[in-house]
């Protein structure tokens, strides 16, 4: 074997395992705890935004600006710490917070990432490029028990679940649902 041949093939072969090893890291991310909501997701998700698992997000939260995209209502019973108001049937261009870098990781979240993903993708149409859908969203964040905020900052178990119908993917029993 040529010296030319064997730096293709190991060229080659470098690329199917990164490629391999991203299309792993990207199945971990589409994991619910509970298969069946996970299975639920997938009905709605088109996967047209990148996702974002919770563990990774909360193991690496310094890292990201996180955008809730539900309803205030919703927004003012509890959200992910930090994070920041957007709203979905209101959302526009005017909706981004002032003085966000089109190159910063953004976390956007709803009730289980279908308008999430909808908003996903107008930040990405609006230039944003590290933008994330935070699989299974709020839901799957509360059923992990990472902490929840109110409207004050202070630590909640109150959780906006859209409605009664979607209130069944909570599972974690410490999470009080209003819809």
């Amino acid at each position: 074997m040529t010296r030319e041949n064997n730096l293709f093939l190991r060229v080659t072969l470098a690329f199917i395992m990164f490629h391999l090893m991203t299309i792993t890291l990207m199945s971990q991310d589409k994991i619910a705890q509970n298969a069946a909501f996970g299975d639920e997701i997938d009905k709605y998700l088109h996967y047209s935004v990148p996702i974002i698992n919770v563990s990774t997000l909360h193991n690496n939260f310094d890292e990201f600006i996180i955008l809730d995209t539900r309803e205030l209502e919703e927004y003012e019973v509890s959200h992910i710490p930090g994070a920041i108001y957007v709203g979905y049937d209101e959302f526009s261009e005017y909706s981004i917070p002032e003085g966000l870098n089109p190159d910063q990781k953004i976390v956007v979240y709803c009730s289980i990432g279908y308008r999430s993903e909808k908003i996903g993708e107008k930040l990405v149409a609006a230039g944003y490029k590290k933008v994330y859908n935070l699989y299974g969203s709020i839901f799957e964040w509360a059923n992990y028990d990472f902490p929840l905020e109110d409207m004050n900052h202070q630590k909640t178990l109150n959780l906006h679940t859209y409605n009664k119908a979607w209130s069944k993917w909570i599972s974690n029993p410490e999470i009080k649902k209003t819809w």
